[in-house]
């Protein structure tokens, strides 16, 4: 579920050409969002307003999905958007997705954990933070 990232640190947004998006956390945690292809669909990326790296660096305040219906849009039988909404302390970002088929094909935008979170990496990242404290 999305609501994953909330209060997560992202270090790096990798976008793959509008068809998926990988964040990857401060804990070593990896989440990826896309569609799962089938056949007759298409899925991607359609909108991102604001900017991404407002995300990168700051605990994620707000996370948040959803959707209306696009059905018409382009031509097609049936249609989705989804809409993801994210907030830290230094912006605001929304995700728009399209998901377009004949009606019988999911539309819908997956966001998978990648990678667990790292035990390790969460110690060492607690160390740095209370070394800047001292």
């Amino acid at each position: 579920m999305i609501s994953e990232l909330k209060n997560k640190i992202i270090l790096k947004i990798i976008n793959d050409d509008y068809e998926s998006l990988t964040f990857k956390c401060h804990d070593g945690s990896e989440y990826t969002m896309l569609h799962h292809q089938d056949c007759c669909e298409c899925v991607r990326l359609n909108d991102i307003n604001g900017d991404l790296d407002d995300l990168i660096g700051s605990p994620i305040l707000q996370s948040e999905e959803s959707s209306s219906d696009a059905t018409g849009h382009n031509g097609c039988e049936s249609g989705t958007w989804t809409f993801y909404k994210f907030a830290t302390i230094k912006g605001y970002v929304t995700l728009r997705w399209l998901g377009e088929s004949n009606g019988y094909y999911s539309e819908s935008v997956s966001f998978d954990m990648t990678k667990e979170p790292d035990i390790k990496e969460m110690r060492k990242n607690k160390l740095k933070e209370i070394e800047k404290r001292i």
